[in-house]
């Protein structure tokens, strides 16, 4: 499992504490936190837990392509399936199960979690995320020429078979990297998979702002440009 985490030492152990005993390996990659989120990711002396630090904050895209890496170098067997939950405790393992069957199954090589899909999933969303995460889903979906609902979802599974024909160098490094690692999987022709999971909102810190828009659209026009010359 792959935990990009920034700035999160009020929720890193409660969200590493809740994870299910099927999870043999746990990297928790801290972007350069200011807040002590390393030391609180170690206090839970969790053996699975492993802490790689990046010495200077370089973005959330970038934290998940140095959780990838890492699990590529640990991985025993082809068969496995590389799990990103973030470190702000957003993102419920009971969903877990689901969210690695159809890699375990040989159905897809990514699965993403789809928010929307969940029962009453309206009602739980903040309306602007719910606006943002339809209006993109869209975008991003028109661009690689696959429909997906909730393209901004975090909560994801990538079957470690699939992780080596990406282009983990090339990946966008910060906001709009789930837009542009859609664009890199649709030009390759894996298979894409969403499941529902469960939205949840509490006291995590969301760190999108407006200005972060116009760089997820060029990501979105990239990942078009891409499907259009392959």
């Amino acid at each position: 499992m792959i935990v990009p985490a920034f700035d999160e030492a009020p929720r890193i152990g409660r969200m590493l504490r809740g994870l299910p005993p099927e999870v043999d390996h746990v990297i928790v990659v801290d972007d350069a936190s200011r807040d002590g989120t390393r030391e609180a990711a170690l206090a839970v002396a969790d053996g699975r837990v492993e802490v790689v630090v990046h010495p200077e904050n370089r973005g959330v895209g970038a934290a998940i392509t140095t959780g990838y890496r890492r699990a590529e170098a640990r991985a025993a067997s082809a068969d496995a399936a590389f799990v990103v939950m973030a470190g702000d405790d957003q993102m419920d393992p009971r969903d877990l199960p689901a969210l690695v069957r159809p890699i375990a199954d040989g159905r897809a090589d990514y699965v993403k979690g789809c928010r929307f899909a969940w029962p009453g999933a309206r009602e739980r969303m903040p309306f602007a995320r719910w606006v943002g995460g339809w209006g993109f889903s869209v975008l991003t979906s028109a661009a690689i020429g696959q429909w997906i609902s909730d393209s901004q979802c975090g909560y994801t599974a990538l079957a470690g078979r699939a992780s080596g024909r990406l282009d983990l160098a090339g990946l966008w490094p910060g906001y709009g990297y789930p837009n542009d690692l859609l664009g890199q999987l649709a030009v390759r022709r894996l298979r894409i998979v969403e499941v529902p999971v469960r939205p949840v909102y509490a006291d995590e810190v969301s760190r999108l702002r407006l200005r972060h828009l116009p760089t997820v659209t060029r990501l979105v026009a990239r990942a078009w440009a891409r499907r259009m010359v392959s």
